[in-house]
């Protein structure tokens, strides 16, 4: 899809990954419009951007569908979708203080796979409305994990979470193919955004040095320049592509 003039929602767009792909895609010409929530930075990047600002909680699913035909509304159409909200616990399975807590385990799967089919359905739905371009009318992009492939210890509902965003881009690509959108995931290893971001070099090395190159955490820009290049190439499509300088996770 050619980005110039295309309308584009990012969906944590406030900081880290998704501000990095808004940022690059404002500059190829798409108008974009920034959903995170209401303590974000959101309406100071958005203003950066000459775009909009929609404060969201992705876990309340009628203030989502409000902000996001809010979002349409101010673009005047939406090609683009890039969703990249979540978030995790560090709990065992079984733990030393007993079992996983149960509400632990649904509030990770609420905030990283049913908010992100919610974003996903609303998405679609708004997106079936364009004309094609050739025979395209859009291209969401979630955010999984290389943690739902080799997940930590203490990772079980983070890890269970990414690996079913990763399991329904293929169902999903098939269920929206008939209309020209196509739906893909990206999984990134460690990323130096939000809470990682002021880890110390020392340490950083420490969790980088399994990787086969490079052995550092990959850098925002480098998320916005794939997802750059999802938009702008027709045939990927029902894939998760992970973008981790070939690391894989150790047990812990």
């Amino acid at each position: 899809m050619e980005i110039d003039g295309k309308k584009a929602i990012i969906v944590g767009g406030a900081s880290g990954m998704a501000r990095a792909s808004a940022e690059q895609l404002r500059r190829k010409g798409a108008s974009v419009a920034i959903l995170d929530l209401p303590t974000s930075a959101g309406a100071e990047v958005a203003k950066e951007l000459g775009g909009s600002f929609h404060p969201v909680d992705v876990t309340d699913a009628d203030n989502t569908e409000r902000a996001l035909s809010d979002a349409v509304e101010a673009l005047g159409g939406l090609h683009i979708a890039i969703n990249t909200a979540g978030g995790g616990v560090a709990a065992r399975t079984l733990g030393k203080d007993g079992p996983h807590p149960l509400d632990a385990f649904r509030g990770v799967i609420e905030l990283n796979l049913i908010a992100t089919f919610n974003l996903n359905r609303l998405q679609a739905f708004h997106m079936s409305t364009n004309e094609p371009e050739d025979g395209e009318r859009g291209v969401i992009i979630n955010t999984s994990s290389i943690a739902a492939y080799e997940g930590q210890i203490g990772q079980v509902a983070y890890s269970a979470a990414k690996a079913a965003i990763a399991g329904m881009m293929l169902t999903m690509a098939r269920d929206l193919g008939n209309l020209g959108i196509r739906a893909l995931a990206i999984a990134p290893s460690l990323f130096s955004t939000g809470i990682t971001k002021g880890i110390p070099d020392e340490f950083a090395e420490v969790l980088t040095k399994d990787a086969a190159f490079p052995k550092r955490m990959g850098r925002p820009d480098e998320y916005g320049r794939l997802a750059v290049a999802i938009v702008e190439n027709p045939m990927l499509n029902g894939s998760t592509i992970r973008l981790d300088g070939g690391q894989r996770f150790a047990p812990k």
